[in-house]
């Protein structure tokens, strides 16, 4: 078998009320497909993270320099085929976009071999579970959602059987050094130090006192204000405080981490394994979160969740786009003996509720088991690709 072709697949879901973190402003979720093609008519499938930029300019580093690197080639190969992907292009840089680009080839390449080998992905790594505890992920930004709103959202959720939600924090334009004024839409929903610690104070009080609470600042404190918005709900019981400061300031990440009794996770800005050996070896974190699609794929993330179990750190990843890359971290963390729940977007995303044609559910203990079909284990739904599709680009 051979690999004959790479091509992708452009989406947008557009969103009827806009949606924001700590920093990003989302009016729309797009997404970016790879497809990769054998000789053989095995199709393999994978998402290629698109954040902080255009599709277009990832999609041409996928087209334009990896299939030129891959095609040809046995897709068996599948370490082989990666250090080539990283080391032919490594004077464009070892992280960000280059790496978001490798992850939607690579996780295809397994899906190759799943489907080749009539395998469910997540056994072919190693099978260590075949059901994952999910958590809701939740509680953003957007205009005219007071706290009553947040309230009525995240209870919701508990409701439903959530036993962990997370919701977002740190959209504050006074906060010094944080770089929302320097994004899109700065101005939008917005909120005082004061208000974000009564929308936390809040969602505990409406999930009840057994339902476990994290939060998210997407990067947006610095390491003291970190500590001191953490010492105003310290009396929440907050399960983890999510990339407080800087990806790349890990000594204030590893200050805030050894301060607090808080587990600091992170870093999903993170791509690459020798990045996360700095945030693991440094002790800049306490839970790892990388994610397959924007991290280097299955191949460098498997590296990246050995490393943690060699510092007896959890892995609980980043999902955050389409199905895809749902059920791609899925195969993923039931992979592995240090992985731990799975990221639940709440938000609405047709791209990832009915991208395929049989959608990926929980069961009402807030669980979802893994497929057994070979490789990803999923069909594309045509009809939803084709309402949301931009259009295809191919060499």
């Amino acid at each position: 078998m051979i690999i004959t072709d790479v091509t992708t697949i452009k989406l947008r879901f557009p969103m009827i009320i806009a949606m924001a973190d700590a920093i990003h402003y989302m009016p729309d979720r797009p997404t970016l497909l790879v497809q990769v093609h054998t000789d053989e008519g095995i199709v393999g499938l994978g998402e290629a993270a698109a954040y902080g930029g255009f599709l277009e300019s990832t999609e041409a580093i996928i087209i334009g320099e990896l299939r030129r690197t891959i095609v040809g080639v046995d897709p068996f190969r599948v370490e082989k085929l990666w250090q080539m992907m990283a080391t032919r292009a490594h004077q464009r840089g070892r992280r960000g976009m280059l790496m978001m680009a490798i992850s939607g080839v690579d996780i295809a390449l397994w899906d190759i071999i799943g489907q080749a080998t009539r395998t469910p992905l997540y056994r072919l790594l190693g099978g260590y579970r075949d059901t994952l505890q999910a958590y809701a992920s939740a509680g953003f930004y957007a205009q005219d959602k007071d706290i009553h709103a947040l309230e009525v959202e995240v209870g919701g959720y508990a409701e439903r059987g959530f036993g962990c939600i997370k919701m977002k924090v740190g959209r504050q334009p006074e906060a010094l050094l944080n770089p929302l004024k320097e994004m899109p839409a700065a101005d939008y929903a917005t909120v005082t130090f004061e208000e974000d610690v009564a929308r936390v104070r809040a969602v505990r009080k409406a999930i009840g006192s057994n339902v476990k609470l994290a939060i998210d600042a997407n990067n947006a404190w610095t390491p003291s204000l970190a500590l001191t918005f953490m010492r105003e709900v310290e009396d929440l019981d907050i399960y983890w405080l999510e990339e407080p400061v800087a990806t790349e300031d890990l000594d204030g990440s590893a200050m805030v981490a050894h301060q607090l009794t808080v587990p600091v996770s992170g870093y999903e800005t993170e791509t690459g394994l020798p990045g996360f050996r700095e945030l693991i070896t440094r002790h800049a974190v306490d839970i790892v979160q990388p994610d397959v699609i924007w991290s280097g794929g299955i191949t460098e993330c498997r590296k990246i969740a050995a490393l943690a179990q060699a510092y007896s750190l959890p892995v609980i990843p980043h999902v955050f786009s389409s199905a895809v890359s749902t059920i791609a971290n899925m195969h993923f963390i039931a992979s592995i003996p240090n992985g731990s729940w799975l990221e639940w977007d709440q938000n609405p995303n047709a791209l990832r509720s009915d991208l395929f044609e049989e959608p990926l559910t929980l069961d009402e203990r807030g669980c979802v088991r893994l497929p057994q079909q070979p490789g990803l284990g999923v069909r594309l739904n045509q009809e939803t690709v084709n309402r949301y599709r931009i259009d295809q680009h191919r060499s």
